[in-house]
């Protein structure tokens, strides 16, 4: 953050600024002029926490992908079919035995394996050939997704997570003062906040695995010098099959976070696969900090753009993508 700060000192007073409009935004009670420009206070901040929530469900399904396609350099377009997959399962399990919590370990374990499939049985055999990466897994999602369809039809799944994250909390967050001097305060689904706070705690273990332990270190080796790493007698290709196994389970795990948040239905895999396609484009390859930057992005874009001008909204992530490409091709974090 110091050499950020030392090396762009304009952009770093640039940031402040902005987080300081924001957190004023949020907290400050808001004068009848900003209301009329902009509109209700609480659609504002509903419409703000909404997009971090959502770029902490995109962080989740991207992660997975960052490792795969962005430190491996695996050209994974299957990997939207694992997120529904795992949403599916997790849905099965879950209501077969009653728990939440088993869907989700099962969905991971069992998408974690059919990763570490894919890369031995696939992946292995066309290193460094990206078009044919590509186009096999094209192929691979697009017949998933018809096996997916035969199976469980085109209904759409809600889960029903556990009873202690049903219904919302408040939040120390004032939306608007009653005449008579009493503030109301804004609530929100605790459901929504326990995305967050999963994405959060898994960005942090997935930098500290790749950058304080022992196997993060041979995973960054590898991508590297892959000769090297051999010789000195490390199981290169059991590294490698580790990582994509850890890539694949992220995406089932998200399956079911964010089917429970949202639903499962067809289609969400290749919804899912183009946000962890411009999250990682946007944050830059490899880097897990970067994902998460570009998550909270492409999240806070999608929401904002679908509250306030619903006909460009869609637009507006592919715009920060061209824009992030035209200024900085490697991403916001990505090295040259």
């Amino acid at each position: 953050m110091r050499q950020f700060i030392e090396r762009h000192t304009f952009w770093a007073i640039v940031l402040v600024l902005v987080i300081a409009v924001f957190l004023w935004l949020v907290f400050a009670v808001w004068p009848p002029w900003l209301v009329d420009a902009i509109g209700r206070k609480k659609t504002f901040v509903n419409t703000l926490i909404n997009g971090v929530t959502l770029g902490g469900l995109y962080f989740l399904v991207a992660s997975g992908f960052t490792l795969v396609f962005g430190l491996m350099r695996n050209v994974n377009l299957a990997h939207g079919s694992m997120y529904l997959l795992g949403g599916y399962i997790g849905y099965e399990v879950a209501e077969a035995s009653g728990s939440w919590f088993l869907g989700l370990g099962i969905a991971f374990f069992v998408i974690a394996l059919s990763g570490a499939l894919l890369q031995v049985l696939v992946f292995r055999r066309m290193e460094g050939d990206d078009l044919r990466q590509t186009l096999v897994t094209i192929g691979i999602s697009i017949v998933a997704a018809d096996l997916m369809l035969a199976a469980w039809t085109g209904v759409t799944y809600q889960f029903s997570p556990p009873e202690w994250l049903f219904g919302a909390t408040k939040l120390p967050i004032i939306s608007v003062v009653k005449s008579s001097g009493a503030a109301v305060y804004i609530k929100y689904p605790i459901y929504r906040l326990t995305v967050l706070f999963a994405a959060i705690g898994i960005g942090i273990a997935l930098w500290l695995f790749l950058n304080r332990t022992r196997i993060g270190m041979m995973i960054r080796a590898g991508v590297n010098d892959r000769d090297m790493l051999s010789a000195s007698g490390v199981n290169v290709q059991l590294v490698f099959a580790v990582v994509f196994a850890i890539g694949a389970g992220l995406a089932g795990f998200a399956g079911v976070v964010g089917g429970t948040a949202l639903s499962i239905s067809p289609g969400e895999d290749i919804r899912y696969l183009l946000a962890s396609l411009v999250v990682v484009i946007v944050g830059g390859l490899g880097s897990v900090t970067g994902a998460a930057i570009g998550a909270l992005i492409i999240g806070l874009a999608e929401q904002f753009g679908l509250a306030y001008f619903p006909t460009y909204g869609v637009v507006l992530t592919f715009l920060i993508m061209v824009f992030v490409l035209a200024v900085r091709p490697q991403g916001i974090m990505g090295g040259r």
